[in-house]
Protein backbone atom coordinates (compact mmCIF):
# COMPACT_ATOMS: atom_id res chain seq x y z
CA UNK A 1 0.00 0.00 0.00
CA UNK A 2 1.74 3.31 -0.93
CA UNK A 3 2.34 6.22 1.63
CA UNK A 4 -0.79 8.30 0.12
CA UNK A 5 -3.07 5.52 1.07
CA UNK A 6 -1.27 5.26 4.19
CA UNK A 7 -1.70 8.75 4.82
CA UNK A 8 -5.16 8.59 4.22
CA UNK A 9 -6.61 5.88 6.31
CA UNK A 10 -4.27 7.64 8.95
CA UNK A 11 -5.76 11.14 8.62
CA UNK A 12 -9.55 9.54 9.16
CA UNK A 13 -8.43 7.17 12.10
CA UNK A 14 -7.17 10.38 14.01
CA UNK A 15 -10.26 12.43 12.80
CA UNK A 16 -13.00 9.77 14.20
CA UNK A 17 -10.76 9.65 17.47
CA UNK A 18 -10.65 13.51 17.73
CA UNK A 19 -14.72 12.98 17.37
CA UNK A 20 -14.82 11.26 20.19
CA UNK A 21 -15.67 8.03 17.95
CA UNK A 22 -13.39 6.14 20.05
CA UNK A 23 -10.95 6.41 22.11
CA UNK A 24 -7.81 5.17 20.25
CA UNK A 25 -7.48 2.78 17.82
CA UNK A 26 -5.27 0.72 15.07
CA UNK A 27 -5.12 0.03 11.74
CA UNK A 28 -2.63 -2.31 10.29
CA UNK A 29 -2.30 -2.08 6.42
CA UNK A 30 -0.06 -5.02 4.56
CA UNK A 31 0.05 -7.51 1.75
CA UNK A 32 0.65 -11.29 0.88
CA UNK A 33 3.92 -11.10 1.39
CA UNK A 34 4.79 -9.99 4.80
CA UNK A 35 4.53 -6.19 4.70
CA UNK A 36 2.98 -4.24 7.19
CA UNK A 37 2.83 -0.36 8.01
CA UNK A 38 0.95 -0.07 11.58
CA UNK A 39 -0.52 3.32 12.36
CA UNK A 40 -2.49 4.18 15.55
CA UNK A 41 -4.08 7.15 17.34
CA UNK A 42 -5.72 8.23 20.30
CA UNK A 43 -5.26 5.98 23.97
CA UNK A 44 -6.42 2.32 24.85
CA UNK A 45 -8.35 4.15 27.01
CA UNK A 46 -9.33 6.65 29.66
CA UNK A 47 -10.01 4.16 32.33
CA UNK A 48 -6.66 2.30 32.01
CA UNK A 49 -4.89 5.14 31.26
CA UNK A 50 -3.23 7.22 28.69
CA UNK A 51 -1.32 3.96 26.88
CA UNK A 52 -1.00 4.70 23.24
CA UNK A 53 -2.44 1.62 21.42
CA UNK A 54 -0.28 -0.40 18.70
CA UNK A 55 -0.16 -3.46 16.89
CA UNK A 56 -0.24 -5.87 20.51
CA UNK A 57 -3.12 -3.99 21.84
CA UNK A 58 -5.54 -6.45 22.12
CA UNK A 59 -9.51 -5.68 21.04
CA UNK A 60 -12.71 -7.59 21.55
CA UNK A 61 -12.88 -8.76 17.85
CA UNK A 62 -16.58 -9.35 18.52
CA UNK A 63 -18.04 -10.51 15.53
CA UNK A 64 -14.92 -11.39 13.50
CA UNK A 65 -14.84 -14.23 15.57
CA UNK A 66 -17.14 -15.71 13.27
CA UNK A 67 -14.69 -15.97 10.49
CA UNK A 68 -10.95 -16.32 12.46
CA UNK A 69 -12.76 -18.82 15.02
CA UNK A 70 -15.40 -20.63 13.55
CA UNK A 71 -15.41 -20.13 9.55
CA UNK A 72 -11.59 -21.51 9.35
CA UNK A 73 -12.13 -24.83 11.76
CA UNK A 74 -15.93 -25.71 9.72
CA UNK A 75 -13.22 -25.34 6.65
CA UNK A 76 -10.86 -27.95 8.28
CA UNK A 77 -13.68 -30.17 9.55
CA UNK A 78 -15.25 -30.54 6.26
CA UNK A 79 -11.80 -31.23 4.41
CA UNK A 80 -11.88 -34.09 7.75
CA UNK A 81 -14.93 -35.20 6.64
CA UNK A 82 -16.46 -34.84 10.12
CA UNK A 83 -19.20 -32.45 8.58
CA UNK A 84 -20.75 -31.35 5.06
CA UNK A 85 -21.59 -28.29 3.76
CA UNK A 86 -25.35 -29.66 2.33
CA UNK A 87 -26.43 -32.01 5.27
CA UNK A 88 -28.57 -30.74 8.14
CA UNK A 89 -26.47 -29.18 11.31
CA UNK A 90 -28.64 -31.73 13.68
CA UNK A 91 -26.63 -34.41 12.02
CA UNK A 92 -23.21 -32.75 13.72
CA UNK A 93 -25.16 -32.01 17.23
CA UNK A 94 -25.62 -34.63 20.08
CA UNK A 95 -29.27 -36.51 19.23
CA UNK A 96 -32.21 -34.92 19.81
CA UNK A 97 -35.69 -36.49 20.27
CA UNK A 98 -39.04 -34.85 18.05
CA UNK A 99 -39.11 -31.78 15.87
CA UNK A 100 -36.13 -29.90 15.28
CA UNK A 101 -37.05 -27.46 12.46
CA UNK A 102 -33.84 -25.42 12.73
CA UNK A 103 -31.88 -28.17 13.26
CA UNK A 104 -32.57 -28.65 9.03
CA UNK A 105 -30.50 -25.63 8.29
CA UNK A 106 -27.46 -26.98 6.30
CA UNK A 107 -24.02 -26.04 7.24
CA UNK A 108 -23.87 -23.73 4.20
CA UNK A 109 -26.90 -22.30 4.92
CA UNK A 110 -25.54 -21.16 8.51
CA UNK A 111 -22.28 -19.95 7.17
CA UNK A 112 -23.85 -18.21 4.25
CA UNK A 113 -26.74 -16.53 6.63
CA UNK A 114 -29.66 -17.89 4.44
CA UNK A 115 -30.55 -20.76 7.10
CA UNK A 116 -34.23 -19.00 7.98
CA UNK A 117 -33.52 -18.85 11.56
CA UNK A 118 -34.68 -16.72 14.37
CA UNK A 119 -32.39 -13.46 13.73
CA UNK A 120 -33.19 -12.10 17.38
CA UNK A 121 -30.89 -14.00 20.05
CA UNK A 122 -32.12 -13.50 23.71
CA UNK A 123 -30.27 -16.37 25.68
CA UNK A 124 -31.01 -14.37 29.04
CA UNK A 125 -34.34 -15.67 28.19
CA UNK A 126 -34.00 -19.09 27.51
CA UNK A 127 -34.40 -22.26 30.61
CA UNK A 128 -30.86 -23.11 29.67
CA UNK A 129 -31.58 -25.98 32.73
CA UNK A 130 -34.64 -27.41 30.67
CA UNK A 131 -32.36 -28.67 27.93
CA UNK A 132 -28.99 -28.08 26.17
CA UNK A 133 -28.87 -24.78 24.04
CA UNK A 134 -28.32 -26.64 21.06
CA UNK A 135 -31.62 -28.49 21.24
CA UNK A 136 -33.25 -25.26 22.28
CA UNK A 137 -32.06 -23.65 19.33
CA UNK A 138 -33.00 -26.93 16.91
CA UNK A 139 -36.21 -26.99 18.48
CA UNK A 140 -37.71 -23.10 17.08
CA UNK A 141 -39.61 -22.64 14.38
CA UNK A 142 -37.39 -20.92 11.01
CA UNK A 143 -38.56 -17.74 10.87
CA UNK A 144 -37.95 -17.10 7.23
CA UNK A 145 -37.68 -19.98 4.27
CA UNK A 146 -33.97 -20.75 3.60
CA UNK A 147 -32.06 -19.09 0.85
CA UNK A 148 -32.90 -16.10 1.96
CA UNK A 149 -30.29 -13.70 3.25
CA UNK A 150 -30.35 -12.36 6.83
CA UNK A 151 -27.67 -12.08 9.27
CA UNK A 152 -27.91 -14.37 12.00
CA UNK A 153 -25.84 -15.20 15.04
CA UNK A 154 -27.63 -17.95 16.45
CA UNK A 155 -26.36 -19.65 12.96
CA UNK A 156 -22.51 -19.19 13.97
CA UNK A 157 -23.66 -20.20 17.51
CA UNK A 158 -24.94 -23.82 16.45
CA UNK A 159 -21.66 -23.88 14.02
CA UNK A 160 -19.72 -23.76 16.70
CA UNK A 161 -21.75 -26.31 19.19
CA UNK A 162 -21.46 -28.53 16.03
CA UNK A 163 -17.54 -28.34 16.10
CA UNK A 164 -17.12 -29.58 19.54
CA UNK A 165 -19.20 -32.05 19.16
CA UNK A 166 -18.01 -33.96 16.32
CA UNK A 167 -14.06 -32.96 17.78
CA UNK A 168 -15.05 -33.95 21.10
CA UNK A 169 -13.51 -30.81 22.67
CA UNK A 170 -14.54 -27.30 23.08
CA UNK A 171 -14.32 -24.57 20.74
CA UNK A 172 -11.68 -22.43 22.49
CA UNK A 173 -9.19 -25.57 22.83
CA UNK A 174 -10.05 -26.14 19.01
CA UNK A 175 -9.58 -22.25 17.80
CA UNK A 176 -6.09 -22.46 20.29
CA UNK A 177 -5.15 -25.13 18.49
CA UNK A 178 -5.58 -23.64 14.76
CA UNK A 179 -4.17 -20.10 16.37
CA UNK A 180 -0.95 -21.40 17.59
CA UNK A 181 -0.38 -23.34 14.48
CA UNK A 182 -0.93 -19.96 12.03
CA UNK A 183 1.12 -18.09 14.77
CA UNK A 184 -1.57 -15.99 16.14
CA UNK A 185 -0.19 -16.09 19.97
CA UNK A 186 -2.11 -13.51 21.44
CA UNK A 187 -5.15 -14.34 19.80
CA UNK A 188 -7.81 -16.19 22.23
CA UNK A 189 -11.07 -16.79 23.49
CA UNK A 190 -11.96 -14.40 26.72
CA UNK A 191 -11.74 -13.80 29.80
CA UNK A 192 -8.32 -12.05 29.08
CA UNK A 193 -6.46 -10.77 31.96
CA UNK A 194 -7.11 -7.02 32.74
CA UNK A 195 -3.68 -5.30 31.81
CA UNK A 196 -3.07 -1.98 30.43
CA UNK A 197 -3.07 -3.67 26.85
CA UNK A 198 -6.14 -5.04 26.78
CA UNK A 199 -8.88 -2.56 25.71
CA UNK A 200 -11.55 -1.73 27.43
CA UNK A 201 -15.73 -1.57 26.15
CA UNK A 202 -18.86 -0.60 27.46
CA UNK A 203 -19.75 0.58 30.81
CA UNK A 204 -22.81 -1.93 31.76
CA UNK A 205 -25.48 -0.93 33.61
CA UNK A 206 -25.10 -1.65 37.22
CA UNK A 207 -21.59 -3.29 36.82
CA UNK A 208 -18.04 -2.23 36.17
CA UNK A 209 -16.77 -1.45 32.47
CA UNK A 210 -16.19 -4.21 31.07
CA UNK A 211 -12.27 -5.34 30.37
CA UNK A 212 -11.26 -8.66 29.34
CA UNK A 213 -14.56 -9.90 29.22
CA UNK A 214 -16.98 -10.30 26.02
CA UNK A 215 -19.26 -7.42 25.07
CA UNK A 216 -21.60 -9.41 23.44
CA UNK A 217 -24.20 -10.60 26.37
CA UNK A 218 -25.11 -14.26 24.83
CA UNK A 219 -21.89 -15.14 24.28
CA UNK A 220 -21.22 -13.63 28.38
CA UNK A 221 -24.18 -16.35 29.06
CA UNK A 222 -22.53 -19.02 27.30
CA UNK A 223 -19.27 -18.61 29.39
CA UNK A 224 -17.38 -16.01 26.63
CA UNK A 225 -16.94 -18.92 24.63
CA UNK A 226 -19.44 -18.98 21.37
CA UNK A 227 -19.47 -19.30 17.12
CA UNK A 228 -20.19 -16.40 16.93
CA UNK A 229 -18.38 -13.91 19.54
CA UNK A 230 -15.40 -13.67 22.49
CA UNK A 231 -12.43 -13.99 20.64
CA UNK A 232 -9.44 -10.81 21.75
CA UNK A 233 -6.83 -10.34 19.36
CA UNK A 234 -4.08 -7.92 18.41
CA UNK A 235 -4.11 -6.17 14.81
CA UNK A 236 -0.73 -7.98 14.68
CA UNK A 237 -2.29 -11.15 14.94
CA UNK A 238 -5.14 -10.01 12.41
CA UNK A 239 -2.46 -9.03 10.25
CA UNK A 240 -0.60 -12.81 10.02
CA UNK A 241 -4.03 -14.20 9.87
CA UNK A 242 -4.73 -11.89 6.58
CA UNK A 243 -1.37 -13.39 5.09
CA UNK A 244 -2.39 -17.00 5.62
CA UNK A 245 -5.95 -16.25 3.83
CA UNK A 246 -4.59 -14.42 0.97
CA UNK A 247 -1.94 -17.30 0.39
CA UNK A 248 -4.06 -18.67 -2.39
CA UNK A 249 -3.74 -21.95 -3.34
CA UNK A 250 -0.59 -22.52 -1.32
CA UNK A 251 -2.29 -23.79 1.88
CA UNK A 252 -5.78 -25.90 2.66
CA UNK A 253 -6.66 -22.22 4.69
CA UNK A 254 -6.20 -20.05 1.31
CA UNK A 255 -7.80 -22.83 -0.49
CA UNK A 256 -11.26 -22.54 1.73
CA UNK A 257 -10.75 -18.74 1.39
CA UNK A 258 -11.19 -18.84 -2.12
CA UNK A 259 -13.89 -21.33 -2.10
CA UNK A 260 -15.83 -19.14 0.38
CA UNK A 261 -15.36 -16.43 -2.01
CA UNK A 262 -18.13 -17.65 -4.44
CA UNK A 263 -21.57 -15.93 -3.36
CA UNK A 264 -24.07 -17.52 -1.88
CA UNK A 265 -26.64 -15.21 -1.39
CA UNK A 266 -27.56 -11.43 -2.18
CA UNK A 267 -27.26 -9.09 0.66
CA UNK A 268 -28.60 -5.94 -1.36
CA UNK A 269 -27.92 -4.72 -4.87
CA UNK A 270 -24.23 -5.34 -5.81
CA UNK A 271 -23.33 -6.84 -2.17
CA UNK A 272 -23.34 -10.60 -1.87
CA UNK A 273 -23.14 -13.24 1.00
CA UNK A 274 -19.91 -15.60 0.49
CA UNK A 275 -19.62 -18.51 2.76
CA UNK A 276 -19.24 -16.18 5.67
CA UNK A 277 -17.87 -13.37 3.62
CA UNK A 278 -19.69 -10.11 2.81
CA UNK A 279 -18.30 -9.50 -1.43
CA UNK A 280 -18.15 -6.10 -2.90
CA UNK A 281 -17.21 -4.77 -6.30
CA UNK A 282 -17.88 -8.24 -8.18
CA UNK A 283 -15.48 -9.69 -5.70
CA UNK A 284 -12.65 -7.71 -5.64
CA UNK A 285 -13.01 -7.04 -1.64
CA UNK A 286 -13.62 -9.60 0.87
CA UNK A 287 -14.80 -8.75 4.42
CA UNK A 288 -16.53 -8.66 7.55
CA UNK A 289 -17.61 -6.71 11.04
CA UNK A 290 -17.24 -6.47 14.22
CA UNK A 291 -19.66 -4.77 16.42
CA UNK A 292 -17.13 -3.58 18.81
CA UNK A 293 -15.53 -1.52 16.05
CA UNK A 294 -13.52 -3.80 14.30
CA UNK A 295 -12.73 -5.02 10.70
CA UNK A 296 -11.35 -6.74 8.52
CA UNK A 297 -11.09 -6.15 4.50
CA UNK A 298 -9.22 -8.36 1.94
CA UNK A 299 -8.03 -7.74 -1.56
CA UNK A 300 -7.84 -11.66 -2.59
CA UNK A 301 -6.62 -10.56 -6.27
CA UNK A 302 -3.91 -7.50 -4.85
CA UNK A 303 -2.89 -9.78 -1.86
CA UNK A 304 -3.52 -6.64 -0.03
CA UNK A 305 -5.96 -6.32 3.55
CA UNK A 306 -6.39 -3.69 5.92
CA UNK A 307 -7.13 -4.97 9.85
CA UNK A 308 -9.20 -1.89 11.39
CA UNK A 309 -9.35 -2.91 15.61
CA UNK A 310 -11.25 0.06 17.73
CA UNK A 311 -12.90 -0.20 21.00
CA UNK A 312 -15.85 1.98 19.26
CA UNK A 313 -18.55 0.84 21.77
CA UNK A 314 -16.10 2.49 24.88
CA UNK A 315 -18.44 5.41 25.04
CA UNK A 316 -21.74 3.78 24.08
CA UNK A 317 -22.72 1.13 21.63
CA UNK A 318 -24.40 4.24 19.65
CA UNK A 319 -21.34 5.66 18.78
CA UNK A 320 -19.65 2.57 17.13
CA UNK A 321 -21.24 3.64 13.96
CA UNK A 322 -18.76 6.83 14.11
CA UNK A 323 -16.16 4.56 12.91
CA UNK A 324 -17.86 3.80 9.51
CA UNK A 325 -15.40 6.72 7.95
CA UNK A 326 -12.31 4.61 8.37
CA UNK A 327 -14.11 1.46 7.40
CA UNK A 328 -15.53 3.01 4.07
CA UNK A 329 -11.79 4.81 3.21
CA UNK A 330 -10.09 1.51 3.98
CA UNK A 331 -12.69 -0.24 1.67
CA UNK A 332 -12.20 2.38 -1.00
CA UNK A 333 -8.52 1.54 -1.42
CA UNK A 334 -8.63 -2.23 -1.52
CA UNK A 335 -11.08 -1.86 -4.40
CA UNK A 336 -9.31 0.57 -6.51
CA UNK A 337 -6.77 -2.23 -6.31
Amino acid sequence: MNQMDQAALDEVLREIVADGATPGGVVVCGTADGERAVLSAGVVSPFTGPGIPDEHTVYDIASLTKVTATWPLVGRAVDDGLLDLDTPVREFLPPMDGAMPSGEATVRQLLSHTSGLRAATRFDLYDLTARPLHELICHELMENLPGVHRYINRGYILLGLALAHVHGRPLDELADGLWAELGMADTAYGPVRQEPRVAPTERQEGHDRLWGAVHDENAAIMGGVAGHAGVFAPAADLATYAEHLLAGRQTPLGQWFRMSLVPQAEIEPGLQRGLGWILDEGGTVAYHLGFTGTSLHLAPATGRYVVILTNAVHNGAAARIRITPLRERAHKILAAG
